[in-house]
């Protein structure tokens, strides 16, 4: 009778020794204070470790139940909404990839790091994209953006409400969003660090694709994303005439999943229970007093940093709320910050693709008091521990001005 055996041999790869995560991981757990991901609540974290059915008539009921939860965030009434199992840049190239193709006109307002990996995933599908470049820490004024539509004629124009990695906010994004409309364009929005923390209005606005993330505003896991299609980009994803070259990126074939109850691929389900969640939560405080909680909390925070004595890296009037910009004191570089404060505070932030800036979120979990003294104090110290000038005493009094409604 056969018998199986394994022989190990020198070329057999050696079963590996590994240390726990108990090992790995801080005995203090890191505040999470960074550009993403933020700290979630417990409700989420519960939902996180549940595992279902995929295609049963549990997850039928929290399908919809997110949709609907979704449509409210979005501010739309579009049935098109739907997830994607992956990060923020997944649903990015979910929208790209089902609303471009071979030789589609895109044109893309391009102020940073995120604005510019649209316009590579539009060029990835061989669309022909046109870039329109803002200078940094700025953003571009309308009536360059009526001349860039004029010249290039875009079907699509990309644009970032919140461009983290230089922390511009595209404020005019509602006219922008009006001009593109008015030329016949459909208008993608990144709003991966933006939705729930600021006003964004996708029907009222004209925008027809707007993405997001779970993992910073919303407060759920890295991981599971949502993105929503307007009407007119919805019937340009299904009236395509080359199939989608992403397989589990085609918006047709999710379709199946999310609104048909049928089967793409095995959902993840968890995450699709951590997401109903943070979303449940998002309703049960209101988009209303998020945004003023929002505003609250980051508007205190630069008043903080700024009467310590360090330098906001983007003027007031396009600087975004969701993710704070901190100019880095000569002689260090961003590793140093984000290295000492980590080690030293258990607070973590983060730098920022080359530029000479350390950057604090204020997205869902990230905007409570509580965490807010404990990341200014860190700062603080930190820059004492560097040897850098700074009143740390008037930051933390600034921050409580701001906090208690006195700024």
């Amino acid at each position: 009778m056969p018998t199986s055996t394994f022989t190990s041999a020198s070329s057999a790869v050696p079963c590996p020794v590994v240390e726990s995560l108990d090992a790995i991981l801080p005995e203090e757990p890191l505040l999470m204070m960074g550009a993403g991901p933020v700290p979630i609540p417990a409700a989420v974290a519960k939902a996180n470790a549940i595992v279902i059915n995929h295609l049963g008539g549990t997850m039928v009921k929290v399908i919809g139940q997110v949709k609907s939860m979704a449509r409210y965030v979005f501010q739309t009434n579009s049935k098109w909404v739907l997830g994607v199992a992956g990060p923020g840049s997944a649903a990015m190239e979910m929208a790209i990839s089902n609303l471009a193709w071979e030789g589609t006109r895109v044109l893309s307002i391009k102020n940073g790091f995120f604005s510019e990996r649209m316009a590579e995933m539009g060029r990835r599908v061989g669309a022909r994209v046109s870039t329109l470049d803002v200078a940094d820490r700025s953003v571009a004024s309308l009536e360059e953006i009526a001349e860039a539509i004029r010249r290039e004629r875009p079907e699509i124009v990309t644009v970032v409400q919140g461009e983290t990695s230089n922390t511009v906010w595209n404020y005019h994004l509602k006219e922008i969003a009006g001009l593109a409309k008015a030329a016949g364009a459909l208008v993608i929005v990144d709003a991966v660090c933006t939705l729930s923390t600021m006003p964004l209005e996708m029907d009222a606005w004209g925008i027809d694709a707007v993405i997001t993330g779970g993992q910073k505003g919303l407060s759920s896991i890295p991981g599971v994303s949502l993105i929503a299609f307007s009407d007119a980009a919805w019937e340009r994803v299904k009236g395509r005439t080359a199939p989608n070259a992403h397989w589990c990126l085609d918006a047709s074939l999710a379709e199946n999943f999310w609104h048909n109850a049928g089967y793409h691929y095995t959902a993840p389900v968890s995450g699709v229970l951590a997401l109903h969640e943070a979303l449940r939560l998002v309703c049960a405080e209101t988009l209303e007093k998020r945004f003023a909680r929002h505003l609250k909390c980051s508007l205190a925070l630069q008043d903080g940093v700024a009467a310590m004595g360090l330098r906001l890296y983007t003027p007031e009037a396009c600087r975004l709320n969701s993710v704070v910009g901190i100019e880095v004191p000569d002689g260090f570089g961003p590793a140093d910050v984000c290295s000492h404060i980590s080690r030293m505070h258990q607070v973590e932030i983060s730098g920022s693709f080359g530029l000479p800036i350390v950057r604090v979120g204020q997205m869902g979990e990230q905007c409570r008091e509580h965490n807010l003294f404990r990341t200014v104090h860190a700062l603080g110290r930190t820059m004492v521990d560097l040897g850098v000038k700074v009143d740390l005493p008037a930051g933390v009094a600034a921050l409580e001005r701001g906090l208690s409604g006195a700024r």
